[in-house]
């Protein structure tokens, strides 16, 4: 007899299995099905979580070598053990995987590992080296995720062509890294390997980095990764590519067709959704031309037990924003009325400084026609930040000129990933910029300068 299920979840990564624990804690009967060996999917294995650790070490080292001397720290020699940074990697890795099997246990969810197919809206094929099974659910969550895009011309190998998951498992540190794309994948990627001593080139298609920042800190960030000694050609597009015992990419630009060579090249030019194995065609459920499932406002696809979610939807690949809409999937499943703010997800570039956005750029706010106040706040200006050394960067404001409402904030900055939580919780909670402003900061903290570009809104900023 085929097992049965109020809940099927395809996918464990952080939309699959948060979406799993909180339908256990509704009291959904539920399973969570992965075709890879470990829970966690791309973000926890080859993704968010392996690149944070590195990106932790190789700063940690980049910070020790630029500013030791200067805070009285004198040592004899300071090297990078790069096999120590992927073991350390690695554990941290495992580490997590074991928790997310952990909690599965503790709240009773089955877990299945195959390849899951949609046989009909409530039955599941799941194939494995063990055979196949078959089972039943009353409602089944999509949440696979997104695979990285080749260049047409240059499929992936992880040894010479990388993609995130190939740069996060290397096993030596490239003389010469070519970057394609620079965009958050790849400038953080680049600066791991920036700090570890490799020379890295960005090939940017648009005209700056990280294009779907504001367009003020973008052009700072580009400044900064410059100055620490990454190379930048904007608006430049790859044609071609020739491997040999490197690589070489036939690059065009408005000057004409030039020629790039590296060890390595990183293909970060974005990710698409990942729905190749689930069957959505045969089954009728629709999708737009980019690949993306088409949901309605509670998650359901075409066929109205079928929900889909994170990376495989329209909207940010983001890990967070997969998790919040897991939850609120599932909690409409069980009756409840959720309540999820797109306006109120930030997103982050673990670049060192960071960056941390959430609301409207100046420029889409410009483009939807409204009214806005802009201000900004030098971290230079700011008392932690001297005392810490981390005086690059800036908050960046903007308000609704005529309701006083917060429609964005900026931060590049050291700890931009954490300061930017409260301008989260007010973008959420529909504040005005006076009570952002009201709102008292300790001092000294950096988190001040996020009061100084609201003051500079009403009735001006006290520091500058």
């Amino acid at each position: 007899m085929e097992e049965r299920f109020d809940l099927a979840v395809i996918g464990s990564g952080p939309g699959g299995y948060v979406a799993a624990i909180r339908a256990a804690q509704l009291g959904l009967k539920t399973v969570c099905i992965e075709k890879e060996k470990e829970l966690g999917g791309t973000c926890l294995r080859v993704g968010c979580i392996p690149s944070k650790a590195l990106l932790h070490s190789t700063e940690l080292l980049w910070k020790m070598q630029q500013e030791s001397a200067e805070n009285g720290i004198h040592t004899s020699s300071i090297r990078a053990d790069f096999p120590q940074m992927m073991g350390r990697k690695k554990k941290i890795v495992e580490g997590f995987v074991k928790g997310i099997d952990g909690l599965f246990r503790k709240n009773g969810i089955v877990r299945l590992q195959g390849t899951a197919t949609l046989q009909d809206p409530h039955t599941i094929l799941i194939a494995s080296q063990e055979g196949t099974k078959h089972i039943q659910a009353q409602s089944i969550l999509l949440a696979s995720g997104s695979e990285p895009i080749p260049l047409p011309f240059l499929p992936f190998d992880e040894k010479k062509v990388l993609s995130s998951t190939g740069a996060l498992a290397l096993g030596q540190v490239p003389k010469k890294l070519l970057v394609v794309g620079a965009g958050i994948i790849g400038v953080e990627l680049g600066s791991v390997y920036s700090r570890l001593g490799s020379e890295v080139i960005f090939l940017e298609f648009s005209d700056r980095v990280c294009p779907s920042l504001d367009v003020a800190l973008s052009r700072a960030l580009e400044k900064i990764l410059t100055k620490q000694g990454m190379q930048f050609h904007f608006s430049h597009k790859v044609v071609k590519a020739e491997l040999a015992a490197g690589i070489t990419l036939t690059v065009e630009a408005a000057a004409g067709t030039s020629l790039f060579s590296g060890d390595a090249i990183l293909v970060a030019i974005g990710r698409r959704p990942y729905s190749k194995e689930l069957g959505l065609e045969a089954l009728g459920i629709q999708k737009d031309p980019r690949g993306y499932v088409l949901i309605d406002s509670s998650f359901r696809t075409s066929i109205p037990n079928i929900l889909a979610i994170g990376d495989l939807v329209e909207g940010s690949m983001l890990a967070h924003k997969a998790s919040e809409e897991g939850i609120a999937a599932v909690e409409f499943l069980a009756g409840l009325s959720p309540q999820l703010d797109y306006m109120a997800i930030p997103n982050v570039a673990y670049t060192y400084p960071e960056v941390a956005s959430v609301g409207l750029t100046e420029e889409a706010a410009k483009q939807a026609g409204l009214s806005i106040k802009t201000s900004s706040f030098p971290f230079k200006a700011n008392s932690r930040a001297r005392c810490t050394g981390e005086e690059e960067g800036l908050v960046k404001m903007i308000m609704h000129q005529d309701t006083r409402r917060l429609l964005g904030v900026h931060i590049l900055g050291a700890h931009a990933s954490e300061l930017i939580a409260g301008p989260v919780f007010a973008m959420k909670s529909r504040a005005t910029v006076e009570q952002l402003a009201e709102t008292c900061y300790a001092h000294p903290t950096l988190s001040e300068a996020i009061k100084e570009a609201a003051l500079a809104l009403t009735h001006g900023a006290i520091h500058m």
